[in-house]
């Protein structure tokens, strides 16, 4: 009986351990992966460091934007993008608006 709760224990640790760490860790990479990879030209991102601006090209690994008055050309690896908004006339935020009216 007592080996039998000992592996009892250890399943229920194991469990708690996948459900409370392991699965909403993979659920944040995954949603992460998809914003990283849905980033397009004319998009505002907002990077880790806190500079926003609007996207100008995007290559494999790299982002280039433009932020505040003067212009500024950034760049950017894409891991470093914290936040995406898709351009004004895109189908994404046209689908968003509606979203948010209903």
């Amino acid at each position: 009986m007592n080996g039998t709760g000992l592996i009892l224990w250890l399943v229920v640790m194991g469990l708690l351990f996948y459900f409370m760490v392991y699965k909403p860790q993979k659920k944040q990479e995954k949603a992460a992966r998809i914003l990283r990879n849905s980033i397009a030209p004319g998009d505002t991102i907002e990077t880790i460091g806190g500079f926003t601006g609007r996207v100008l090209s995007v290559k494999e690994d790299e982002v280039v934007f433009e932020t505040g008055a003067d212009r500024t050309k950034l760049v950017v690896k894409k891991w470093g993008v914290r936040y995406r908004q898709p351009a004004e006339g895109s189908d994404e935020s046209a689908a968003s608006a509606s979203a948010e009216e209903k």
